[in-house]
């Protein structure tokens, strides 16, 4: 854990600096092929038209990156969850102690894109929901699976929508993924927000992220949108 992050803060001065140009230099692994996974058979009942969803899955540059290309995404901020507001900073998250997850806050139109069909990507494109504690090159419970419910119902739906795939064995191995209360949700640093469209090139997001939007428009063209939901300037 704390060699990723060290390499991560290297890498991310070395972008700064300009001295990064395209990822052959460096090697992450590689990004996780997406499942085609069916949509759940229960989903929310709403009549709003402004709904908020938390995901943790990994490191939140690729997840906010995936619903930033999603139909009736309004916003997907980085940012923490699961840990107390004096502890969520990168630097403390990284270390792997303060109950933190790197986590994404989904705003989303209901009428255009339901919870049910989030967590359809959330499950089958934005992470692999079988790694425990885990995501690609990145560990820690930093890292965990986990869906931070707002409510009843979407705790039912996210329960029923597990159960289904794990019954249907979607997956090759069982999803791990924790259902956690939502306790707050705490934005990331700017430097952190839309770096998928802001660092194309960087190594990290070419060799694990980039992948994950394309799978995106292949499996589920009628969820996806060209032309990303930016953060800046609505913070």
């Amino acid at each position: 854990m704390k060699t990723l992050f060290t390499w991560r803060r290297t890498l991310l001065g070395l972008l700064a600096a300009g001295v990064i140009g395209q990822c052959s230099a460096f090697s992450f692994g590689g990004a996780e092929e997406a499942v085609l996974i069916p949509p759940p058979t229960l989903d929310e009942v709403t009549q709003s038209h402004r709904e908020t969803a938390v995901f943790a899955g990994g490191c939140f540059w690729g997840v906010q990156g995936v619903f930033q290309h999603v139909k009736g995404v309004k916003n997907a901020v980085s940012g923490y969850a699961g840990g107390a507001a004096n502890t969520a900073q990168y630097e403390r998250v990284s270390n792997g102690d303060t109950g933190h997850a790197e986590s994404v806050e989904v705003t989303y139109d209901p009428s255009q894109v339901s919870y049910g069909a989030l967590l359809q990507i959330y499950f089958s494109v934005a992470h692999n929901p079988t790694e425990l504690n885990r995501q690609g090159p990145d560990t820690g419970t930093q890292y965990r699976s986990a869906i931070f419910t707002k409510n009843s119902e979407q705790q039912k739906v996210a329960q029923a929508y597990i159960a289904q795939l794990d019954a249907a064995h979607s997956f090759d191995k069982p999803i791990v993924t924790k259902l956690e209360s939502f306790n707050g949700f705490y934005p990331a640093e700017e430097e952190h927000q839309d770096f998928l469209t802001e660092h194309p090139s960087y190594p990290y997001i070419v060799i694990n992220d980039l992948p994950k939007v394309a799978q995106l428009k292949q499996l589920y063209p009628e969820r996806y949108q060209e032309k990303p939901v930016l953060v800046k300037g609505q913070l």
